[in-house]
């Protein structure tokens, strides 16, 4: 039976049959109350969590008092340019090799919080977001997703007025306001995907569909964004990787669709489940 773990309020939890189960109190101690401790020892939580029933005096699952997954990663990577679609959209050439910028861990927030809009140009991007389960250096492609705990769904959203306001662009400023990094429903273990490298993402807004694709138009895909990222960088449990978005996106449409005061995002991965943020004017 596949983990997928959620931020109760600030206590980590386990979604079973649509209640959160308190991690704390039903191991008896064994795991923390702290979301980021269950993601340190996501081995044995695995190993734990398949015998784990809900009972009546579970509490019933409410997205709305979620908070991000995953709420303080050590670092939060992004990748641009990783769908093959988006690349010809943007009239770029495909990447070489991963295109790395960062989100600041400050910008994330839960599945249904709101999203403070920073200027008149802030756009939608839907991702799958890969969270590590297990610490690594130079780890071998073919061994990489064995550091993968699970998947999340993820928006980056990216504020173009900012990010393009000189050359060279301000890609990490533009894409980490407060607000810009909703995570979650929950970091879903791979076991739960029958292919973990082709799973259906979208975004709507408004209840308009404006990206629809699936996770195999990756031009690197997450086995390969492990391999790459760790030559340079030791991966710790709970750091997460935005692997980039599909074609779609507001900044490239003609007419230009940028996100504009109550609009609703829903972003969505196969699997996983789905976010909904709400567009508000920023201070």
């Amino acid at each position: 039976m596949s983990v997928r773990l959620v931020n109760a309020a600030g206590r980590a939890g386990l979604c079973v049959d649509g209640r959160i189960v308190d991690l704390e109190r039903r191991s008896e101690g064994r795991f923390a109350p702290d979301p980021m401790a269950a993601l340190a020892r996501w081995d044995e939580l695995c190993d734990w969590a398949p015998g784990v029933a809900a009972s009546g005096e579970d509490a019933l699952l409410d997205e709305a008092q979620l908070g991000p997954c995953v709420p303080r990663p050590a670092k939060v990577f992004g990748v641009g340019l990783n769908y093959r679609a988006h690349a010809a959209e943007a009239g770029l050439e495909a990447p070489k090799q991963p295109l790395i910028f960062t989100k600041f861990p400050s910008c994330l927030t839960g599945p249904r919080a709101d999203v403070p809009l920073t200027s008149e140009r802030v756009d939608y991007e839907v991702e799958l977001v890969a969270v590590i389960g297990r610490r690594g250096r130079r780890i071998e492609e073919s061994r990489a997703l064995d550091h993968v705990a699970g998947y999340c769904v993820g928006q980056d959203i990216s504020d173009r007025a900012l990010q393009f306001s000189d050359k060279p662009p301000q890609f990490s400023l533009g894409k980490s306001a407060d607000g810009y990094g909703p995570i979650g429903p929950a970091v879903v273990s791979l076991d739960a995907f029958e292919d973990p490298d082709d799973l259906a993402l979208w975004c709507e807004v408004s209840g308009e569909r404006l990206q629809d694709d699936r996770t195999r138009d990756m031009i690197f895909p997450v086995a390969e964004l492990v391999a790459f990222l760790s030559r340079y960088c030791t991966l710790e449990p709970g750091d997460l990787i935005f692997t980039g978005t599909p074609s779609g996106v507001g900044s490239v449409r003609d007419p230009r669709r940028y996100l504009v005061p109550g609009d609703e995002i829903a972003s969505g991965v196969e699997g996983i489940g789905v976010l909904h943020n709400r567009c508000v004017a920023g201070d």
